[in-house]
């Protein structure tokens, strides 16, 4: 997944929607000043020549632009929340994290085993129960707000393999800073459309008895009929920038969900299934064109003007080259037979049972003309194999995680008990200290639930210690602002309390930092910034010398590691070799809000940078594992893959 090209198209899509929002605006204000001129301006007013209605015309256009500019700002204003608000705005109900439906089970496994590889916080998790269709968004600010929402439909008839690849695809618009722009367009949109709603008031209203006997029912007729034509114009502007915006970023992420689960038949059968279901993506919900550029597939019937994805057959053919339209009606045909996975598949643990896939009728012929946009780009990205796929990596990390952990993760209080424990020493002699930390942030009771888990986390894989982060990040949202700022601060003075830093117990407050404090301010989170790489050098040298310290057991390794990567950073530079300061968590810290403001391609030079740090040795501890997590979750980029 080519994360940092990605991010690139997505801000020429940002600029490529202003345009098109200001067309779409121009022509409204054009098109009513028109119809007020020839209403109410083109006669002269008591005497006065035509000139002097002017003014009329320029209020006209103030009204229109304001209007739409402060329904665009209300719109956004109510969803900032985030990836929750878009949810709940489409009847969504949350999936509970102790679900017992097996379904739903399978759901949240799949999306936590994804967001472990992505190096992610587990989102919120929504379910549209009403919704036959199969389709899926996500919706957010950040990473760290997001919210993953399916339809009924993806639990109904989808394989687990196939939900896999639905919720990788929306996982890649996650990481691809694509749901930011997602919501600025809903509110955009609703600035547009909210016209077309005045207009039908305005007609309905206006054409009524008492305008036809106070005498001005032509008048009337003739505005309320021009805001009609209006609100088509601005309906037809909004659905051209649906499909624009939204057309040219789903052929990315069907490869992004590729390359993570290294495997092309989840998200290509899964297209199918939609090809071949009477509901195919449909959803029913009343405002389903808001959120049409964030759906898995088309919200409604396929128009090719309007289309906010390539067409059904053109994604298959990207994913699986050769396939035929054909051939639809024997993936049908093998469904009915029972001949594939069942489409609904209990837990790991429990054995499978076959369960049939109703409403299988094929629609009409597919379109003949295919669009071409991103279709190399997905062919070009499925031709990079990787060994070993992020998500089946994940999954075996999250199986070692200890089934109580994971239900004690699940609910904010233990969520928080399990989070200080991950923080204590080993050191017989710092556990004292420590208690009376925990004791006076939280009181003795706290204390000693936290010591409990202290105990279960002995069974917990090293390289788990981050992804039960992720794990635990839904429920420690939940905890109010001041229990999570006590929480922080306990954390920091758990990690200080022997005079020395633990890089492990830097990691985890690091990260809870950065996940929390964006949760709670989702708007506020960072965008994509402009800087080059020679303007952040020093911040450059100084995290590749911390990491490059961090995976070696002497400074000579260390220094090999850290030449590596200013090679990769600045070819041809002669750089002095200085090591990372005995207090090196401040100058670290403010290196990477540095870093956290350079372009999208300055950020992949520093990733790549890092790599070569790491793979110095041919190894990869899981020290290092945990520190390129942070700085990854620092900078907003998903996990470079490694051999952790």
């Amino acid at each position: 997944m080519d994360f940092f090209a990605q991010q690139a198209r997505v801000r020429t899509s940002s600029r490529r929607l202003v345009a098109l929002f200001v067309l779409a605006v121009i022509a409204i204000v054009v098109a009513i000043d028109a119809v007020v001129w020839l209403a109410l301006g083109h006669r002269p007013v008591d005497g006065e020549p035509v000139a002097s209605n002017l003014p009329l015309l320029f209020a006209t256009s103030l009204i229109v632009l304001v209007g739409i500019g402060l329904s665009s700002l209300f719109r956004i204003m109510s969803l900032s929340g985030g990836g929750k608000s878009v949810a709940e705005s489409v009847g969504a109900v949350s999936v509970p994290p102790d679900t017992s439906d097996p379904a739903l089970r399978r759901l949240r496994n799949v999306i936590e085993e994804v967001a472990i590889a992505a190096g992610v916080p587990v989102p919120d998790i929504y379910l549209m129960a009403d919704e036959p269709g199969i389709n899926a968004f996500a919706a957010g600010y950040s990473a760290s707000d997001a919210a993953v929402c399916v339809t009924q439909g993806c639990l109904d008839h989808l394989s687990r393999d196939e939900l896999q690849g639905v919720i990788a695809h929306e996982f890649s618009h996650v990481l691809n800073g694509d749901m930011r722009l997602n919501i600025r367009l809903m509110g955009l949109l609703f600035g547009i459309l909210v016209l077309a709603i005045v207009g039908s008031r305005v007609i309905w209203f206006g054409g009524g008895r008492s305008s036809r006997r106070d005498g001005g029912g032509g008048q009337v007729w003739m505005i309320g009929l021009a805001l009609i034509v209006v609100g088509y114009i601005g309906y037809f502007f909004a659905r051209l920038i649906q499909a624009a915006v939204a057309r040219s970023r789903e052929s990315l992420a069907d490869a992004s969900a590729v390359q993570f689960t290294r495997q092309s038949d989840g998200i290509a059968n899964a297209l199918k299934k939609i090809a071949i279901l009477s509901e195919g993506s449909q959803l029913q919900v009343a405002n389903k064109q808001e959120v049409a550029h964030m759906l898995f597939g088309e919200a409604g019937s396929f128009n090719a003007l309007f289309a906010t994805h390539p067409p059904l057959l053109e994604r298959i053919r990207a994913l699986q080259p050769g396939f035929r339209e054909e051939d639809l009606a024997q993936f049908a045909a093998s469904l009915q037979r029972g001949a594939e996975s069942p489409p609904i598949a209990p837990p790991a643990d429990k054995p499978r049972s076959p369960l049939g896939v109703p409403g299988m009728n094929l629609p009409p012929v597919l379109p003949a003309v295919l669009a071409s946009v991103g279709t190399e780009g997905v062919k070009s990205q499925l031709n990079s194999p990787r060994p070993r796929s992020g998500s089946a990596r994940a999954a075996a990390v999250r199986q070692a995680i200890p089934a109580t952990l994971t239900a004690a993760v699940q609910q904010p209080e233990s969520a928080l008990f399990v989070m200080l424990a991950l923080a204590l020493s080993l050191e017989a002699q710092l556990k004292p200290a420590q208690r009376r930390i925990v004791a006076d942030a939280f009181g003795d009771e706290v204390q000693r639930a936290v010591q409990a888990q202290a105990v279960a986390l002995a069974a917990l894989p090293p390289m788990a210690r981050l992804p039960l982060v992720s794990l635990a990040f839904p429920a420690l949202k939940q905890l109010p602002e001041g229990r999570q700022q006590t929480l922080l601060r306990a954390l920091d003075d758990l990690v200080r309390v022997d005079g020395r830093v633990d890089l492990n117990e830097y990691c985890l407050a690091r990260l809870l930092r950065i996940q929390l404090q964006e949760a709670r301010q989702p708007r506020r989170a960072p965008v994509d910034g402009r800087k080059r790489l020679p303007a952040c050098r020093d911040s450059v040298i100084l995290v590749c010398a911390i990491v490059a310290s961090a995976g070696c057991s002497d400074e000579a390794s260390a220094r090999r590691a850290w030449l590596l990567a200013m090679q990769q950073a600045f070819p041809g530079e002669a750089i002095e070799w200085s090591p990372p300061p005995a207090v090196w968590q401040a100058p670290f810290e403010r290196a990477l809000d540095d870093l956290d403001g350079l372009s999208p391609v300055a950020k992949e030079l520093v990733i790549q940078s890092l790599l070569r740090a790491v793979h110095a040795d041919a190894q990869v501890s899981v020290e290092e594992a945990e520190l390129l997590r942070v700085i990854c979750a620092s900078l907003h980029c998903p996990i470079p893959p490694t051999s952790a």
